[in-house]
This record gives C-alpha cells, structure tokens and sequence, in this order.
C-alpha cells in the first residue's frame, strides 16, 4: 500500500523564521494525531531553521532546491550537504518554475537528482507540460521527454526512493486544475513508463503527487484516484487551515 505524502511548497513565502514558526505552531495540533500519511513542509532558505522546531513532531522539512556539488566557488547555490546537516529529508528537483523561469534542463535535474541521493536527501522530482503542448497533444512526449532525461542512469534501487510529482506547468499558481481524470491518466501513464524502465512492481509502489492549485474544495476528488498518492501543494499550504483540510483528505 502506498502512503500518500502532502508537501507544502512555501515558495517564496513566508521566508522569516518567526513567521514560519507561527504557521507551524498553528499546524501541529491540527494534524498531529493523524496516521497513515507523510507530511513535508518546504520552506524558503531563509526558514529552514524550522527543522528544530518540528523535531518529535508527523511534520518533515524540506528544501526547494540545491546544487549538485557539495562545496565550491558557485555564488548563490545550496550544497545538498549543508540541507542533509541541517537536519533536512526531502528536496524538490526540476520544479515547473525551475524548468520554466530558470531553463533548467533534464540534464542538470539529473545531476542535482543523482548527488541529493548520495547525501541521503529524498528527492521529490517534478514533471510537466504546457498548456500549449497538451492542446497540441503532446502531454506524453512531454512526460516521456522529462522522465528519460530527468532519470537517465538510475537504478531501481535508486528511483525506488524518490517521490515523482506531476505538475501540469498550465496549473501551477493559475487558479486552473487538471480534472482528476486528466490528473489520473497521466499519473497512470508515468506508471507505463516506470514500468517499461524497471519493472511492475516498482510502477505500482512508487509514489506520484499531484501538483497544480491542489486546494480543500478539490483534494478529495483528486486524491480517490486510484494513481494519485496526495499532492504538492501551493498557496493552499501557507495557512494551516487550509493545508490541514487538505491532508485530512488521506485520512477519508
């Protein structure tokens, strides 16, 4: 059975240790008691100092980025080392704003995604189309592209331990969702390939979010589908409201 996992990716939100702790003082009690799902919050930079205050907590911090070296000249990087010694567990690969604003390439997410996996750091790897590839029906080529390139010699031990995330780049901070069928037939596809690259066994126990303005009102639809095991979330996570309404949804 796979455990759902619902990440919280801040963005360039609530940077300011003080503010974050606030959120996560409010979001604690609110999921503390629930089972059966893995919990990440992913912070700016700034407050990953978070990680203390979430220690004997459900709650697990991550990082919205790094480096593929672990120490040197590169102004403005994050080694993978540093967020593994701060007590980090998760980092988010190939994001859609990373792939789409910053024109990173398969090449480079596969080279961060290979280095957070000898450190110990599990990776949540993004993949995803435009609005103007699905219209044109290339949604799989995309997907296809993205999944060759990102995961280019990794074993099965290896891809075993990363969380891939489907994010239609058309739904990330638009307001737009993909249907759950839409969501679900890509997430099954990736299993396709998953399966097709290693074998059945590993298709159907890795786990693929859903990435795309999850919110309260759609969670519980996107989440009953049969391929869909919880979701990165947006705006939606940086209230603990919200983002606990959105995680109680694993719980139904």
């Amino acid at each position: 059975m796979r455990i759902p996992i619902i990440g919280g990716n801040w963005k360039m939100h609530r940077g300011v240790p003080k503010d974050a702790k606030e959120m996560l003082e409010q979001l604690i009690p609110l999921v503390k008691d629930l089972k059966n799902v893995d919990i990440v919050i992913i912070p700016p930079f700034t407050a990953l100092s978070v990680v203390e205050y979430v220690k004997g907590t459900n709650i697990k911090i991550g990082a919205q980025n790094m480096y593929f070296e672990e120490k040197g000249a590169f102004t403005g990087e994050i080694s993978p080392k540093f967020l593994k010694d701060i007590g980090c567990e998760y980092v988010i690969l190939g994001h859609s704003e990373r792939r789409d604003i910053f024109k990173e390439s398969n090449e480079l997410i596969n080279k961060k995604l290979k280095k957070a996996l000898s450190i110990g750091l599990k990776p949540i790897v993004c993949i995803g189309e435009h609005l103007e590839e699905r219209e044109q029906g290339k949604t799989k080529d995309i997907i296809k592209s993205q999944f060759e390139g990102t995961f280019k010699g990794l074993s099965k031990e290896d891809i075993n331990k990363v969380v891939i995330a489907y994010e239609p780049i058309w739904a990330i901070g638009t307001g737009k969702t993909a249907t759950p069928d839409q969501a679900n037939e890509v997430h099954q596809y990736i299993r396709e390939l998953l399966s097709s690259n290693y074998d059945k066994e590993l298709s159907e126990n890795l786990r693929i979010q859903y990435g795309g303005s999850v919110n309260p009102s759609n969670a519980s639809e996107l989440f009953e589908k049969e391929n869909i095991d919880g979701g990165l979330v947006g705006g939606a996570s940086l209230e603990a409201d919200s983002f606990a309404k959105i995680i109680k949804v694993t719980q139904i």
